[in-house]
């Protein structure tokens, strides 16, 4: 045979030994059939998955299958395989069974009419062997969009909710909420079988039917009485899952049907907390060591809502150990928000923490800005250097809302602790300096309150020098006026400059300066009246306050009255009708005491018809200066709500879905209510083996009882009668056997081969022989004889150790 030939047999070989090897291997996953090849979707293959489902072989079948639910796991749409996968939900396999019910799971909805071709088919499965198949043909039958076929739906919860399987019962409960949303109509049927899963003993389908409680009648909480007890013990041994639905169940009751904790007098701050409530906290404070963060968050709402301040620290640890093992940054997240909210209510417990916020570079922005109001409720005198640190490094960061933020916390904490002042007018100062728009007019929005704080509390030890520290750091945002290009923060000079005009009486140049104003105030109102017509309306407005006041401090400047008329000439002809207002009333307050604008007014039409009274200067002062508090900052406020939990703590808005807790009752309902048989019965008394019965123990105190290992030497002094103890035995032995020999037949032959003097094994296994043979004269009698005798012994022996 030539070689060509040798190597083309051989070539054939191999690949049929391939072939038949991945054939015989294709139901393993190996190989070329592994898993990853469902995940491949190609267009060859996506076109042969319809030809597989029309096959008759299940093993093409079910290839078929496995694909379409890779595809649908990748996110693609495969609807249009909805009518070859509908063909396939009667096969007798049962994987293709379970794949078929989990595409129709997800295309149900969007194709209800298909899949009502198949409704007889779900029935019949709903008496199917296997629990899991008739729990996914009931879900399948409650996805089915359709208000015609709820009936059928219903009659298929009614019969899972007493299916022996908890696992169907389950299912059972999770369809009740998805037919009363197709057809409240049925909530007369629905609320027996809801009953009925409330008395379930089985924690798997306990916490389904608490979400489909809080889902279908959430204000029947009436119908909770009788269960409320057996529902808090069972609640460690319900899922993850479950056991959030059942505490949030257990917590609206608790509100409204249990009495309000009142505090105890002359306790230290104790509280009067009802038996049931103590109840529900303590069957869920395990729960606060739970992997699952939503059960711990849930377990803390809880204990918040319904016990007083003695179990904050316990909720804190917790939370606080979420945010190091959170298993995403959003779950972080959201747990800060729940510290945000203790942080406004109990400050002090979270100070000792307040290292655990500091920000990280890689933080996520909402995270960066929790952190940051958490910082900002913690500040203290304790910890107030190193908080002004972290919050002058925050100010270099890319993210502008976090650099305004802590250029606030800075003002927040001269304001929270006084002996810090200085040190943060150094870093505002700094600020002012810096090239970034969002640091500098935030910057100056800070000095303005910390300015009016200091000057409204000049008696206070917040000023950390002289009276005139607050004035040198207006002239100096004076001089910066031209820099600031924030509107609000322009705003704000111009309000400062306006409102402290007249508090100095010294006059760096007597020649342009005005008597009674400071000399830089009449040129931050020059500079403004040269570029008034471009800036905003906050600014504006500010410009003709600012004019106004300077004029009232000296109405006799004629240079202070050309520039005073020139601004309300530009503001009265504005485009905004606000800034128009306020130039028409401040002229009319000061055509009386100013004649250059009296002057101006002799020529306006609407001046020669007003009437009244004219204000004198001191008046007019008053109105001007007295009691005004300049623009407000916008600052950002936090969202307070009654309770943890809410939508509205962590997006700052409330959602429709929120489920707000009711209010406490002073006196709750009827504890009576509550009462069941299982809380009256009596406890079962211990049960005691016969041989611990019989053993007698010792009224006094003797030598303790040591119980030492084979092949250990006894501890001296433990067995010191060891001689007359196997005496003793022999003896015993000897007369068990005298009284065998008295009952035993004429037809017992082994008997006489039973010799006196043997030992203690011998005579054992004598015993045993004199037993076996006598089964037919009164079995249960020697048996009783010879399990007494066997105690008696024993017990003499142990009486004998103890002694």
């Amino acid at each position: 045979m030539s070689l060509n030939a040798l190597q083309e047999n051989a070539s054939r070989l191999g690949m049929r030994i391939q072939e038949s090897f991945s054939e015989h291997t294709r139901d393993l996953n190996i190989g070329k059939y592994s898993s990853a090849t469902f995940f491949d979707t190609a267009e060859d293959k996506v076109k042969n998955i319809r030809k597989q489902l029309d096959s008759s072989q299940d093993r093409d079948k079910l290839e078929g299958m496995k694909r379409l639910i890779a595809m649908i796991s990748k996110g693609r749409d495969v609807s249009e395989f909805f009518a070859q996968v509908v063909k396939n939900v009667a096969s007798h396999n049962l994987e293709i069974r379970k794949l078929v019910y989990i595409y129709l799971l997800r295309y149900a909805e969007h194709e209800p009419d298909l899949a009502l071709l198949s409704i007889n088919t779900f029935q019949k499965d709903l008496t199917d062997s296997n629990p899991l198949i008739r729990a996914m043909a009931l879900r399948v039958l409650s996805g089915i969009k359709v208000p015609m076929v709820g009936s059928i739906v219903a009659l298929g919860i009614k019969k899972c909710a007493a299916d022996p399987s908890p696992y169907v019962r389950k299912a059972a409960a999770l369809a009740i909420p998805k037919l009363y949303s197709l057809d409240p109509s049925h909530l007369t049927v629905l609320e027996p079988v809801l009953l009925g899963l409330l008395r379930d003993r089985s924690p798997v389908s306990i916490g389904c039917v608490a979400e489909a409680f809080s889902a279908v009648c959430p204000q029947r909480l009436d119908l909770l009485h009788p269960h409320y007890r057996r529902l808090c013990r069972v609640l460690v041994d319900v899922d993850e899952w479950g056991q959030v639905s059942l505490m949030n169940l257990l917590l609206r009751y608790a509100r409204q049907m249990l009495p309000k904790p009142q505090m105890l007098e002359d306790c230290n701050g104790k509280e009067d907390i009802d038996p049931d409530i103590r109840l529900l906290l303590s069957s869920a404070e395990p729960l606060f060591q739970s992997r699952n963060p939503a059960v711990v968050l849930s377990v803390c709402r809880t204990h918040y809502s319904l016990s007083g301040p003695q179990y904050l620290p316990r909720i804190i640890s917790s939370l606080l150990r979420l945010t190091h093992a959170a298993p995403s940054s959003e779950v972080e997240r959201v747990v800060l928000f729940y510290l945000v909210f203790i942080a406004q209510e109990a400050p002090t417990l979270l100070a000792p923490y307040h290292t655990r916020f500091y920000i990280r570079s890689r933080d996520l922005p909402q995270t960066k800005h929790a952190k940051m109001k958490i910082l900002s409720l913690l500040i203290a005198s304790e910890n107030v250097q190193s908080l002004i640190r972290e919050f002058t490094e925050y100010a270099s960061d890319i993210d502008d809302k976090l650099v305004a933020d802590s250029i606030h916390a800075i003002g927040q904490c001269a304001h929270m602790a006084p002996e810090s002042t200085q040190q943060c007018l150094t870093a505002l100062k700094t600020f002012i300096q810096s090239d970034h728009d969002v640091v500098v007019s935030n910057g100056v929005l800070v000095l303005k309150s910390l300015v009016q704080f200091q000057l409204s509390n000049r008696s206070a030890a917040a000023l950390p020098s002289p009276s005139k520290a607050p004035f040198h750091i207006i002239e100096h945002l004076a001089y910066k006026v031209d820099e600031v290009r924030h509107p609000r923060a322009r705003a704000c000079i111009l309000w400062l400059v306006g409102q402290y005009a007249g508090r100095s009486d010294t006059s760096v140049n007597p020649v342009l300066s005005v008597e009674g104003v400071v000399d830089w105030a009449p040129d931050v109102l020059r500079k403004m009246a040269k570029c008034f017509p471009q800036e905003s309306s906050i600014v504006k407005l500010q410009t003709v306050t600012l004019a106004a006041k300077l004029l009232v401090l000296n109405p006799t400047h004629n240079t202070l009255g050309l520039l005073s008329r020139y601004v309300f000439s530009l503001a009265k002809f504005d485009l905004d009708y606000d800034v128009r207002d306020r130039s028409r009333v401040l002229h009319t307050l000061l055509t009386g005491i100013a004649p250059a604008l009296r002057a101006v007014a002799n020529g306006e039409e609407y001046l020669e018809e007003q009437g009244g009274v004219v204000l004198r200067r001191e008046q007019v002062k008053a109105i001007l200066f007295d009691g005004k508090m300049g623009p407000l900052e916008d600052e950002s406020t936090i969202v307070e709500q009654d309770f943890l939990g809410s939508s509205s703590v962590i997006l700052g808005k409330e959602l429709p879905g929120d489920r707000h807790l009711p209010d406490w009752i002073e006196q709750g309902v009827d504890p009576t209510l509550r009462d069941t048989e299982e809380d009256n019965a009596p406890p079962l008394p211990a049960h005691t083996p016969r041989a611990i019965q019989n053993i007698a123990v010792p009224s006094r105190g003797g030598s303790p009882v040591i119980l030492t290992p084979g092949g250990i030497a006894s501890p001296a002094g433990s067995f010191v009668q060891r001689d007359k103890f196997y005496n003793d035995e022999e003896d015993e032995e000897e007369e068990t056997d005298d009284d065998d020999d008295e009952e035993e037949s004429d037809n017992d032959n082994e008997g006489n081969q039973t010799t006196q003097g043997v030992g203690g094994q011998e005579s054992a296994s004598h015993t045993d022989s004199s037993t076996a043979d006598s089964e037919g004269e009164d079995e249960d009698d020697d048996v009783e004889d010879n399990d007494g005798s066997f105690y008696d012994s024993h017990s003499r022996q142990l009486h004998t150790i103890l002694q």
